[in-house]
């Protein structure tokens, strides 16, 4: 599907698809900064999760340049991607969150990074707050990165703590994740890989797509030669209990999913009493519905490993990834080595 430009030069096609679910805000305030895109080959959609809100009015008479994928339910973030994609045709896709505000000309080295990396299957920006541009952002920062017991976290984000954005992460690197808010993956291997898993509906579902491709010899990137921001929050706020929920069950299914066997007999038992103080600490601060949020995830999760039998899970034996896993305690450094930085706990640039 490549295309030539007046310049003879080829240039695979790229379609930018952006979620959306009642966030008319968002889309008149970051639609323009995606639309002064400058890349030759790019067509730009919203896919509308069946919006109560006057959305599709809203891009109908808006932006008419914009191609509408209207769904006939919310059906989150994993299955309204799938369903809106099998309606796109183009080389590329881009998965962009409607609350982020693209920097120009963003999409160019995101898409060099292909040519460059035959064995490229996703990658992503890096990913700033747009709030404090100067931050980095929760949701992805400057590329993602697991640890042995299942807790993400990025270059640039710890936990909850995110680093100021000096240049220190600016080497475009192979890392274990790429961010669902700006993520950039061929559609063939997108398709191939069955897309995201639609039981998790929303929250970590990029995270174990990634996990699959580079169980499937696939090399995931992060290129911070390309910039994005990002308001996050827009859909859930962190203080809702049922993100927790969402977290917590989806973290837990991911493992199961895709680590050996073995590795899972180790690593659940240790998650059920680490997940079970954070319970402790939830009720302690007087959270209670994110206490139960956590104890629901986990009987969640039980019904799931009892059912799955019925669920597609990826057929092929799971290997550890080579990039981006971190073989230590991400808790541990961070509560008692008091490391809060991500080049204190992972030594690389």
């Amino acid at each position: 599907m490549n295309i030539k430009t007046q310049a003879g030069i080829l240039h695979p096609t790229v379609a930018v698809v952006i979620l959306n679910w009642n966030g008319k805000a968002y889309l008149q305030q970051f639609l323009p900064s995606v639309l002064a895109s400058t890349y030759p080959a790019l067509e730009i959609f919203v896919a509308d999760n069946a919006s109560t809100d006057d959305s599709v009015a809203f891009l109908r008479s808006g932006f008419p340049a914009i191609k509408i994928i209207e769904l006939q339910e919310n059906f989150g973030f994993a299955r309204g991607y799938n369903e809106a994609l099998k309606h796109v045709e183009a080389d590329i896709y881009v998965l962009l969150n409607s609350d982020v505000e693209v920097s120009p000309g963003w999409l160019e080295p995101l898409v060099a990074m292909f040519s460059r990396h035959p064995k490229l299957g996703a990658c992503q920006p890096k990913i700033l707050s747009f709030h404090n541009r100067n931050m980095f952002e929760y949701a992805g920062a400057a590329g993602g990165f697991m640890d042995s017991l299942g807790y993400p976290f990025a270059r640039g984000r710890i936990l909850d703590v995110c680093e100021v954005d000096a240049g220190q992460y600016d080497a475009a690197i192979q890392c274990f994740w790429a961010s669902g808010a700006a993520l950039c993956i061929p559609s063939g291997i997108y398709h191939e890989m069955q897309g995201l898993d639609e039981f998790f509906f929303a929250h970590q579902e990029e995270i174990d797509l990634c996990w699959r491709l580079q169980s499937a010899g696939y090399e995931v990137y992060c290129e911070p030669a390309s910039v994005v921001y990002h308001v996050g929050g827009g859909t859930l706020s962190k203080i809702n209990p049922h993100k927790t929920f969402l977290n917590f069950r989806n973290n837990l299914i991911m493992m199961y999913k895709n680590l050996f066997r073995g590795d899972r007999m180790i690593t659940l038992p240790m998650r059920f009493f680490l997940d079970g103080a954070a319970a402790f600490s939830h009720l302690v601060k007087g959270e209670g519905q994110h206490a139960l949020a956590i104890v629901k995830a986990w009987v969640a999760f039980l019904r799931w490993v009892a059912s799955r039998n019925k669920i597609s899970i990826f057929p092929q034996q799971p290997k550890k990834p080579v990039a981006g896993w971190y073989g230590g305690s991400l808790l541990w450094q961070f509560y008692i080595n008091g490391k809060k930085h991500f080049s204190e706990i992972v030594r690389r640039k």
